[in-house]
């Protein structure tokens, strides 16, 4: 077998539920390029080899697993950038792609969880298992700072490592049985841990979806928010408000409209609040703002991205006493039973830094880190604007999402990484309703935004 121009070999593996990528692409201007290191060609010839499987067990894969496409869209946005690096070493990658926070922790909350770290050594201060559900002063202060005049009582509050394990918990507690609705584009996680749990049908490639699941689209068109006379009765609603990756927030109206819709049809709103703390606009930063919203929605949400606790791992997520299923029985205490099967709680560390996080010392902190990251948002905004793009989002949320029309969103992708060293994330990876756009990060050092925004007018000038 021979295997020629190894320099100029392209990456081609597709990756989430949404990753084929076409491979036709329209640049809009070919002529700029950035210097990098010229690799040589070689040629080797490799016998082939006979394919030898080893011993095997008598166990089935898991046939939904096999549904899967590839991998992850964050892992595999991630391959991409390494091996760009080994193409090309001496250039000074930028990440804007994957939403990873950069800006240090806030000093009075990494002093917290310093200070009940060295306690563990002590024998007054050691402390082994604690509650799966949460310590109770922080579940208390989540509920007063969050959901204060809300309704929510602090055993409503369920502490995690993270909205994204949430997310699979939640999925443990609904089954195999229940049909799904989804935004389009949204947040893998929602749609893939369905594939994993059995509730949804084949990849249909040529459309790029997933069958038994309904995909309400999000447009510029509609302002993101989808047209419910068109989505079809499903048991869950995956809703997530700032949203990722589109950057737009839903109204007090569009939200009073998704709760009655949910109620209409007896359904449950998984609301996603991960980024609420973003919001510019008037928009409500919880479901449970909106009436009856209790008997419809639980909440899940996370310090990842108030706090830079991508690492630490520290979430939550809200379950009401009034939801109930079809039976009368109430979601939380199936909730509660998963949580107390698969979980054993969160560090007892992390719970002192999330405590801390909702002292006034540490949301004045949080306040600042956010506040960073939305100037960020500005910059990266301004300079597409000033390129002539449509680009969406930014206010409400720490994502730009960036419209290339008829254009391949890992086409997109791809020129802009090999163009100018700026990892970013191909929207089709969130979606059939992504394709044609691109989602930009703010999550960086102002010196990386400022230098990527430089790249990116030279590239698009």
């Amino acid at each position: 077998m021979s295997l020629t121009q190894l320099s100029s070999t392209s990456i081609s593996s597709s990756s989430s539920a949404f990753l084929a990528a076409p491979t036709t692409f329209k640049a809009r201007n070919q002529n700029v390029s950035i210097a990098s290191k010229k690799l040589s060609t070689c040629r080797c010839v490799a016998a082939p080899q006979e394919q030898k499987t080893g011993y095997t067990t008598k166990v089935s894969r898991n046939a939904n697993m096999a549904k899967l496409q590839a991998g992850y869209l964050f892992p595999e946005v991630a391959r991409r950038r390494n091996a760009h690096m080994l193409k090309y070493p001496d250039a000074k990658v930028i990440s804007l792609g994957i939403g990873d926070t950069t800006e240090p922790i806030p000093e009075v909350i990494t002093s917290a969880m310093a200070k009940r770290a060295e306690a563990l050594s002590t024998r007054e201060g050691y402390s082994g298992y604690g509650p799966e559900q949460g310590e109770k002063p922080l579940r208390s202060a989540i509920a007063s700072t969050f959901y204060g005049g809300l309704g929510i009582e602090d055993d409503d509050i369920f502490v995690s490592d993270g909205a994204k394990c949430d997310i699979s918990r939640l999925q443990m507690i609904f089954g195999a049985n229940v049909t799904m609705a989804v935004q389009d584009p949204s947040y893998p996680a929602y749609v893939d841990s369905s594939v994993i749990m059995g509730q949804t049908g084949q990849f249909q490639k040529d459309v790029a979806k997933y069958g038994k699941v309904e995909y309400m689209r999000c447009t510029p068109e509609n302002g993101f928010f989808p047209d419910l006379s068109k989505v079809s009765r499903t048991d869950i609603i995956y809703f997530c408000s700032p949203n990722n990756p589109t950057g737009s927030a839903a109204t007090r109206e569009q939200l009073t409209r998704l709760v009655q819709f949910a109620k209409d049809n007896g359904s449950i709103i998984v609301y996603d609040s991960a980024y609420a703390k973003y919001m510019s606009d008037d928009n409500p930063q919880s479901i449970f703002e909106i009436p009856g919203a209790q008997e419809v929605a639980l909440e899940t949400s996370s310090f990842s991205k108030y706090a830079g606790f991508t690492g630490v791992r520290l979430g939550w997520t809200v379950v009401p006493k009034q939801l109930l299923y079809s039976d009368g029985f109430p979601v939380a205490k199936d909730f509660n039973r998963i949580v107390c099967t698969s979980f054993n709680g969160a560090s007892n560390i992390c719970q002192a830094g999330g405590l801390a996080c909702l002292s006034p010392e540490g949301l004045k902190a949080m306040s600042e880190v956010i506040g960073f990251y939305k100037e960020n948002t500005n910059i990266i905004m301004d300079t597409f604007n000033s390129l002539g793009f449509n680009a969406y989002g930014g206010k409400n949320a720490p994502y730009v999402w960036v419209h290339f029309p008829g254009q391949s969103s890992w086409d997109v992708f791809s020129e802009i990484l090999e163009k100018t060293h700026v990892v970013t994330t191909p929207g089709s990876g969130f979606g059939p309703g992504g394709e044609g756009f691109i989602r930009v990060s703010a999550f960086g050092h102002r010196e990386n935004v400022l230098e990527a925004c430089r790249r990116f007018k030279q590239l698009y000038k």
